[in-house]
């Protein structure tokens, strides 16, 4: 009788607390028993992970790094063309669909941190960039403090929101703090004269600004509000899965193949205008490749 009423009491415990049952099967063995590599991606994270318009479809350098990732699952559970299926997913909810299950890896450009620790698990990051503003071109403000007073937009969920709230605190800014539901709301807005600025990872901002109509009337300013280490997301319950995902990354970057997707995305022409970005390796992405971890500060 144990048996039985101890499968009925996960099934319960399933129900009641919403956590998926196919969960304690683990990636490796869903996917090696016929199932889908679920693959989360962001609409507007130029160029870690967005929607090429001109073909519907997810592209970035984080979707590339995980479409190398699912490769690796592949070779290690003996399926050739692992079948993938893409995930939409925004700043608001793409820690929950990992959490809960309905994601294996999330590709854009999420920062790991101790919070988010709590409920999902990194990789090794594959970008570190900090948080700066962007603002119209013929904006005077280089400083958050030259925008007092002012209105700020920052996107939903996402950790420069927070950095902005917590500098407006700190340094009695009486700033309007403004919440997009996404990237290319925010800068919109800003386009349009709802807010002055909007904060966000510089690299996020650099990527979005060339992919508007008019990029020139946009520049990115100030110092970095945070540093952000960026990361794929993996469940925070699946040990074998993480070690796979660990492997496989820091493969590539010690083989230095990673510099080659690297460089498709920061330092040639992207889709869907073409624009390049011209954004080399930081010193401090290629310092912390020497000896890849996943654990970072923070």
């Amino acid at each position: 009788m144990n048996a039985p009423r101890w499968g009925f009491a996960v099934a319960v415990a399933a129900t009641l607390f919403g956590t998926p049952l196919a969960s304690a099967e683990g990636v490796l063995d869903r996917v090696k028993a016929g199932g889908t590599l679920v693959i989360a991606h962001r609409e507007s994270s130029v160029p870690f992970s967005y929607i090429d318009t001109t073909t519907g479809k997810p592209v970035g350098y984080a979707v590339d790094l995980c479409l190398r990732i699912a490769e690796a699952v592949g070779k290690r559970v003996g399926v050739k063309d692992v079948p993938v299926k893409f995930l939409q997913v925004t700043p608001a909810n793409r820690i929950a669909m990992v959490e809960q299950g309905k994601a294996d890896m999330e590709c854009g450009s999420t920062t790991n941190n101790a919070e988010r620790r709590q409920k999902v698990a990194f990789t090794i990051p594959h970008f570190i960039t900090g948080a700066r503003m962007l603002v119209r071109a013929d904006s005077k403000a280089d400083r958050i403090e030259d925008l007092m007073g002012q209105k700020i937009v920052s996107t939903k969920g996402t950790t420069p929101l927070k950095a902005v709230d917590q500098a407006n605190r700190e340094r009695l800014l009486r700033l309007t703090l403004l919440e997009a539901p996404d990237h290319a709301r925010a800068i919109e807005m800003v386009e349009k004269g709802e807010a002055e600025a909007f904060v966000m990872d510089d690299v996020l901002l650099y990527g979005l600004a060339a992919n508007r109509p008019n990029p020139a009337a946009l520049k990115v300013v100030g110092k970095f509000l945070t540093t952000e280490p960026l990361a794929i997301m993996l469940p925070r319950n699946d040990p074998e899965f993480k070690k796979l995902v660990d492997d496989e990354m820091r493969r590539l970057i010690q083989s230095h193949e990673i510099l080659a997707i690297y460089g498709k995305w920061f330092s040639k022409p992207i889709p869907p205008k073409g624009t390049a970005l011209n954004l080399p390796a930081s010193y401090l992405l290629r310092d912390f490749w020497k000896y890849p971890t996943d654990k970072v500060p923070g």
